[in-house]
């Protein structure tokens, strides 16, 4: 599946949207791609999560014991992509502001890899990774079905994306004017 496929999807889906949006990192972009408007399909996000479960095929071995996906957005990518791989889907959540697998147990040396759902800075993979590593699994890698950064963001393992497409996001003091002209809208989950 190419980028332009996958963007097909979110078009779709009506989950293309385009105004002034404050993203989960704190950024701003003219985009967000709501992600939750492709996910109410199943079979559009089986169509994309089969596709990222044979970009991991391809790309990773041996085979994960387990695919991890970071709460809130990564649970649907990581279930339905577990289903193509095989693989057991578990979680981490936040506790006190920190990933922490709550309702799991993985042994040390368990072979994982994370899905995510849109990747802009790579924060909830690192943190997933730290968490996982911190009780001794081996993460083989990240996947994500769209990497907002085009292959420039370091998430501590290699990232697999099913689709790079670069938006420009900016701090909320370098706005350029015909951004800072339209009111900011909050879709995102975090720190609500």
């Amino acid at each position: 599946m190419t980028s332009e496929e996958v963007l097909a999807i979110f078009r779709e889906a009506g989950a293309y949207l385009e105004g002034h949006f404050i993203l989960t990192s704190g950024l701003r972009s003219p985009v967000f791609l709501q992600k939750a408007r492709v996910f109410m399909h199943p079979h559009l996000t089986e169509r994309l999560c089969k596709a990222l479960a044979e970009r991991i095929r391809e790309e990773v071995s041996p085979a994960p014991d387990y695919v991890v996906g970071p709460a809130i957005g990564g649970l649907i990518p990581a279930y339905e992509t577990s289903r193509h791989l095989g693989a057991p889907a578990i979680w981490v959540e936040r506790e006190s502001g920190v990933f922490r697998l709550r309702r799991f147990e993985i042994s040390p040396g368990d072979r994982v890899v994370i899905v995510e759902d849109i990747v802009t800075t790579g924060l909830s993979i690192r943190e997933t990774v730290e968490c996982l590593r911190g009780l001794g699994a081996e993460v083989l890698a990240a996947a994500c079905i769209i990497d907002r950064s085009a292959g420039k963001v370091d998430v501590g393992v290699p990232l697999i994306a099913l689709a790079e497409y670069e938006v420009p996001a900016y701090p909320a003091d370098a706005l350029p004017p015909e951004l800072a002209a339209i009111p900011p809208v909050k879709p995102g989950s975090r720190n609500l």
